[in-house]
This record gives structure tokens, sequence and C-alpha cells, in this order.
């Protein structure tokens, strides 16, 4: 059967049902991410590669955040009910009513903040103004005369 969930869509899904952190887990939101890629290639993600060898799931986390989505910060992290509850923001001075936060919870702290660069993933990809074709005009044959007026 073929799902018509996006990949960041059937990441999240897996983040939801996983019980703990583990390097399949982040190589495959690592995967989806171009611009960890491209910090890869250049050499600039060794130590986000280091703390997934180590185990240091939070720090992993929090690391993949700053190289991800680096307009994004922590806003709040709560551990209630046997929960963590993250929330993500972009202006994080402002007041909590008027904060457009992106918001996950998890039993797992680093999978609550997996889950919560997902979702601001997903926003600032919602935001992100569409790309539309342009016409293009091709230049006149002959002379050109310039019609403003500069006075």
């Amino acid at each position: 059967m073929w799902s018509d969930l996006t990949p960041l869509e059937l990441l999240a899904d897996r983040l939801r049902k996983a019980a703990t952190a583990d390097p399949e887990l982040f190589a495959a939101i690592a995967d989806v991410s171009a611009r960890v890629a491209m910090l890869r290639k250049a050499g600039k993600a060794g130590h986000l590669d280091q703390l997934i060898a180590n185990g240091a799931w939070t720090d992993a986390a929090l690391a993949l955040l700053a190289l991800e989505l680096p307009a994004w910060k922590l806003r709040r992290l709560i551990h209630e009910d046997g929960d963590w509850i993250c929330s993500l923001s972009r202006q994080p001075d402002l007041p909590l009513d008027l904060d457009d936060t992106a918001d996950a919870h998890h039993s797992s702290l680093p999978l609550a903040l997996l889950a919560a660069l997902l979702e601001a993933r997903a926003k600032t990809a919602a935001n992100a103004p569409s790309v539309k074709n342009v016409p293009q005009v091709k230049t006149a044959a002959g002379n050109v005369q310039c019609c403003d007026n500069f006075s």
C-alpha cells in the first residue's frame, strides 16, 4: 500500500513510535537534511557525528537543531507526567500567546527535541515563499530607448 505521506511525515511517525534514540534514527533525520549533508561534505559536521557515535543523544539532538535550523531556539522544555514537552521558537522573546512555536512531546528527551525539530522544519517549509516562474523577455533587436522620467 502506497502512502501519501511526505518523508518528513513518515519520519515524524517513526519518531512517535520509537522508544529510545538510536544512530539509525539520527541518520534518517540527517539524511532528509540538505543543510547537514552540505556541512558533512565540508567536514563541519564532525562534532554531530561524534556525539551520535558516543550515544550522547540529547547533545546530538541539540547540535542537530543548531545545524539544521539555526533561526529556531529552544523556548521551553518541561517534564510533566512522564513526558518531555519541547517548544522551539524563532522569536523566544515574544509572549507565549503571540509566538508561533513548534511543539512536540515524547517520553524520551532527545526524541521530544527531534520531534520538535521536525515540526519546526514543517512550519518553515509551509511558510517559505513558493518559487514562481517569471516570464522571460527577449531583448529587442535594434535601437532601445529609456523612457523613464528622472526629473
